[in-house]
């Protein structure tokens, strides 16, 4: 059970995407819990913390790409 946990959670940080990383995120943080001990917890933190950079940094990109935008002239 512990290895598919890690394997699941290893396959949504591969195939998250910008639409999907809030959902991915949330799934694999359900998966992180079920984990029994510290030495699995170890191994799937590297893809938690994966997923959490690559979600910092698409909604840094919005945030600037929504503030970049030319304002209209009136």
């Amino acid at each position: 059970m512990t290895r598919r946990t890690i394997e699941s959670i290893r396959r949504l940080y591969f195939r998250t995407t910008e639409t999907t990383v809030e959902r991915d995120l949330a799934q694999a943080i359900e998966l992180f819990r079920t984990l029994p001990d510290e030495r699995s917890r170890q191994q799937a933190a590297v893809y938690m913390d994966g997923l959490s950079q690559m979600r910092s940094e698409w909604r840094l990109a919005r945030r600037k790409s929504r503030t970049a935008r030319p304002r209209k002239k009136r």
